[in-house]
């Protein structure tokens, strides 16, 4: 009877032994930097965004559109560009990449993606007002 319970204390107290040895062996999880970087510029303009009907057309930089990727267009800014959009009214921010070119409204400065949309909050009214802050050019050729 001896054996059968020192074979299970065993058998079951080595994978445990493993576990929490191998709980202290795992390295330190990279910190993200405390301090945002810096924009190049920062304004503020009416934003839109655009979904379903688009998806999987071909944008203005020859990439097809994806509504689940943080993307927008907008006018001027380079192919590649990344900017952080703000919603003044509620606070939440994204970041996102330029990969098209828009709005086709005259009084709008971007169009975003449904997904940048969804998580800056501006689904419902399909408008919000923004600032926009230049983080990185791509580098010119």
């Amino acid at each position: 009877m001896r054996r059968i319970v020192r074979a299970a204390v065993v058998s079951f107290g080595w994978p445990i032994l493993i576990l929490v040895s191998a709980l202290g062996l795992q390295g330190p999880l990279a910190a993200r930097p405390a301090v945002a970087p810096k924009p190049i510029r920062t304004w503020t303009g009416l934003a839109s965004w655009y979904g379903p009907h688009f998806q999987g057309r071909t944008t203005a930089s020859g990439q097809p559109y994806d509504m689940f990727a943080p993307t927008a267009a907008h006018p001027w800014l380079p192919f590649g560009s990344l900017i952080r959009v703000v919603n003044l009214k509620t606070g939440h921010s994204q970041l996102v990449r330029i990969n098209d070119r828009g709005p086709g409204v005259d009084d709008r400065e971007l169009d975003v993606s449904f997904v940048a949309a969804s998580r800056l909050g501006m689904l419902d009214r399909g408008l919000a007002r923004v600032r926009i802050e230049l983080l990185e050019e791509p580098p010119r050729p």
